[in-house]
């Protein structure tokens, strides 16, 4: 997670999100951003965001003429956007049209967040505020986005980038780690769960894993990680190496490795890292005070072993974090 953005802060009025929705654009992100942003959130007593979508046009047919979407706002909600979430479509060679590159520049000059999921990456390209920044797109579009936009700096084998004010995620369904990561970023690792939850989805995925990811058809017997996950979620505080986790999973160390790198798309230790700072996070955020207590039960060993992954990984220290997320704070974004 990136440092905190300078247009985000506490406030009572929920963070206000945007969707630009034009021609052919996927309905699957739509969708994504939708589950992730625009859902009313009773089970946490508040609501996260304030979300609409907007388009260009009274009536936008989606991809393939799959359905037209009608009755949303006019592209001048994209002014009020906090964070505004650009358009994405299959035919990244079509231009976009200029009204929505105007309003994602403008959005981008006051400050807004952008956020381009999947081919969305070629908006926010085409649209000049790329130029120099991280970012990332599907696999597949990879030579076709350095061909035409060489002075972005793409990273292709990642599932999101977070490059502060833009952030850009990789094929489809990485669009829901993304939409978590910047739940996490605005509200914290607890409430990130919650959402994740409802989702019945993975509540952390590192915007550095792979975005190819082998899943071939198992024969039997099922070669799922999922058992040894559980087990080893449940004994963060415990010294676990990768012998453990593949002693549990009845393999050896070496097949632990392929399986992680096939199923996951990270390592074995890359991953136990992720966990227990997410595991660090949330017991800030539940109110322990003592540092050394937090490293101590999330297994990262010494307080001075957590400062260093929260700055490295997060962007903040473990008492900016408190600061932000902790008990009584009003968790939230601007």
């Amino acid at each position: 997670m990136a440092q905190e953005s300078s247009h985000v802060a506490h406030a009572a009025v929920p963070h206000r999100v945007v969707v630009i929705v034009d021609e052919n654009s996927n309905p699957f992100e739509l969708g994504c951003a939708t589950e992730v942003f625009g859902l009313r959130r009773p089970e946490l007593g508040r609501d996260l965001y304030d979300f609409r979508l907007c388009s260009p046009e009274p009536r936008t047919p989606m991809r393939d003429g799959f359905f037209t979407l009608a009755g949303v706002a006019g592209l001048e909600a994209a002014e009020a956007a906090d964070t505004l979430i650009v358009p994405n479509r299959p035919d990244v060679e079509v231009p976009r049209r200029a009204a929505v590159l105007d309003a994602i520049r403008r959005a981008h000059a006051r400050g807004a967040r952008l956020v381009g999921f999947c081919s969305g990456a070629f908006t926010l390209a085409e649209a000049g505020v790329l130029d120099g920044r991280r970012a990332t797109a599907h696999w597949q579009w990879a030579d076709s986005f350095r061909a035409r936009f060489p002075s972005v700096r793409l990273e292709t084998d990642v599932l999101f980038v977070d490059d502060g004010d833009i952030l850009t995620s990789a094929g489809s369904a990485a669009a829901l780690d993304l939409g978590l990561h910047i739940v996490r970023r605005d509200h914290g690792a607890e409430v990130a769960n919650s959402v994740s939850r409802r989702l019945v989805f993975a509540a952390h995925r590192d915007g550095g894993q792979r975005q190819f990811v082998e899943r071939p058809v198992p024969d039997a017997p099922d070669e799922s990680l999922a058992p040894v996950l559980s087990w080893a979620q449940e004994r963060l505080d415990a010294p676990l190496t990768v012998a453990d986790l593949a002693a549990r999973a009845s393999i050896s160390p070496a097949t632990l490795h392929r399986r992680f790198r096939a199923q996951l798309g990270t390592t074995p230790l890359a991953w136990l890292t992720v966990e227990r700072l997410a595991l660090a996070c949330r017991l800030i955020e539940r109110g322990e005070p003592h540092l050394e207590t937090v490293a101590r039960r999330s297994g990262l060993g010494t307080g001075a072993n957590l400062r260093a992954l929260m700055r490295r990984r997060i962007g903040l220290t473990p008492l900016e974090y408190r600061r932000r997320f902790g008990p009584g704070t009003g968790q939230g974004p601007a």
